[in-house]
C-alpha cells in the first residue's frame, strides 16, 4: 500500500519560512510526477510546485521566487521550501504523486497525502 506522508506545516508570521516534506512509501516501481498542491478555504485546490516526469519543475506564478521544490530520489521524498510567506499562502498543502506500480505497467496511479496546514498570520 502506497502512502504519502507529509510534515512541516504550522503557524508562521508574514515574511517567515517553512519547509514541507513528503515521503512516498510502500510498493511501487517508479515516481513519474511528485509535488505540492494547496487548497485555501472556499477555493479550489491549485498547483503550487511539482516535478514533472521529465525532471523539470512547474510552479504557480504566485510562488515563483519565494518557494523552491527539491527532492531526494534515494528517499522518495520531495520538499517545499517556502520563504517570504504571505497571509494568502494560508492553506492546506497536499502532496501528490503519480506512480507506476510495477515494471511494464501501462497504468499509473495518483496518490494524495493527508494534507498539512500552513497558516500565515501575525
Amino acid at each position: 500500500q502506497v502512502q504519502l506522508v507529509e510534515s512541516g506545516g504550522g503557524l508562521v508570521q508574514p515574511g517567515g519560512s517553512l519547509r514541507l516534506s513528503c515521503a512516498a512509501s510502500g510498493s511501487f516501481f517508479s515516481i513519474n510526477t511528485m509535488g505540492w498542491y494547496r487548497q485555501a478555504p472556499g477555493k479550489q485546490r491549485e498547483l503550487v510546485a511539482v516535478f514533472t516526469s521529465g525532471g523539470s519543475t512547474n510552479s504557480a506564478d504566485s510562488v515563483k521566487g519565494r518557494f523552491t521544490i527539491s527532492r531526494d530520489n534515494a528517499k522518495n521524498t520531495v520538499y517545499l521550501q517556502m520563504n517570504s510567506l504571505k497571509p494568502e499562502d494560508t492553506a492546506v498543502y497536499y502532496c501528490n504523486a503519480d506512480l507506476t506500480p510495477r515494471p511494464g505497467s501501462n497504468t499509473n496511479f495518483r496518490y494524495w497525502g493527508q494534507g498539512t496546514q500552513v497558516t500565515v498570520s501575525s
